[in-house]
């Protein structure tokens, strides 16, 4: 409203300028309000977005969301820009029409009611038991820190190829600021489980065998 407001005044007022009617000043009224236009085109094109994403509500402050490959949480919305702070304190700003025209993730807008799903995958040979797996993977889960008992934590098996089978274990969190700790956490007492059942989470490699030289 108030560069609306400035606007106004300024086209108001402009007749009433000495000299206005004469050939100079219109060409440099003209010369400036090009250099105006041009220079400010990405300015209304980040302020149109953030009115756009500010009636969209797709997130607010305090959510932590991903935007292409920066995510963080956000810790102040403008007009023109979204200021994100990653989880290494590094504060990013970014422009509201790249908010725009990508996607955008928010790990914190079902926190209040279903919270945040964060799926580990990773790769066992066929030869282990998947019962024992599922048990050991789920085991690993409830053992971390801010990892929801209920409901459980479950597993997937995505793929099956020649010498493993991609599992995932999907653990349910209500603090999603937190994700970093808690997949760091959870990768370490799978590590820990999977170790104590003396099971290797290396995937086997098969190498052509070298042909004999005549």
């Amino acid at each position: 409203m108030r560069i609306c407001l400035i606007a106004f005044v300024i086209i108001m007022i402009f007749p009433y300028l000495p000299g206005s009617d004469t050939s100079a000043f219109r060409g440099i009224s003209v010369f400036f309000g090009v250099l105006l236009s041009l220079g400010s085109s990405s300015a209304i094109a980040n302020t149109i977005a953030g009115f756009i994403i500010t009636y969209m509500r797709s997130f607010q402050i305090g959510d932590w969301i991903k935007i292409n490959d920066v995510t963080g949480e956000v810790i102040e919305k403008t007009a023109l820009v979204t200021r994100l702070r990653t989880i290494n304190n590094e504060d990013i700003t970014v422009p509201n029409s790249m908010i725009l025209t990508n996607k955008t993730t928010n790990y914190s807008s079902g926190q209040s009611d279903k919270g945040l799903i964060i799926p580990i995958n990773l790769n066992i040979n066929y030869d282990v038991d998947f019962e024992k797996v599922n048990e050991l993977l789920k085991k690993a889960a409830l053992m971390t820190d801010d990892v929801e008992k209920y409901p459980a934590p479950y597993v997937f098996k995505n793929k099956i190829d020649d010498t493993v089978i991609n599992y995932q274990l999907n653990a349910l969190t209500k603090k999603p600021e937190r994700m970093y700790f808690i997949i760091s956490d959870l990768n370490e007492n799978i590590l820990k489980v999977f170790k104590e059942e003396h099971i290797d989470l290396l995937s086997p490699r098969f190498f052509p065998k070298p042909k004999k030289q005549p």
